[in-house]
């Protein structure tokens, strides 16, 4: 099973950082003629944009990791410790 969480998401989320930047200079322009103060906040939706493109680079899958666990699940190597799962379950959600 896939879920395709990033590639949908980064480029919506992309499309809609340049909206807001857009809608947010604008606003600026306007309150500026108003108020006489600016305020410019650019650094934090380039670094979205750059974490975006950075998600879109990885890959979907780890195949490796993927094949490794497969492996040892169809060999009878792969053992769960129930407790482990349990308290992980646990402290998670404390």
């Amino acid at each position: 099973m896939r879920i395709d969480l990033f590639n949908s998401t980064a480029s919506e989320l992309s499309s809609e950082l340049t909206s807001q930047k857009i809608a947010t200079e604008n606003a600026a322009k306007s309150d500026l003629s108003a108020t006489g103060d600016r305020a410019t906040l650019t650094s934090d939706s380039a670094s979205v944009s750059s974490l975006a493109s950075t998600a879109l680079s990885s890959p979907e899958v780890r195949q490796g990791m993927v094949d490794s666990l497969k492996q040892a699940v169809n060999s009878g190597q792969y053992e769960l410790n129930p407790g482990k799962i349990a308290a992980s379950m646990v402290d998670d959600h404390a």
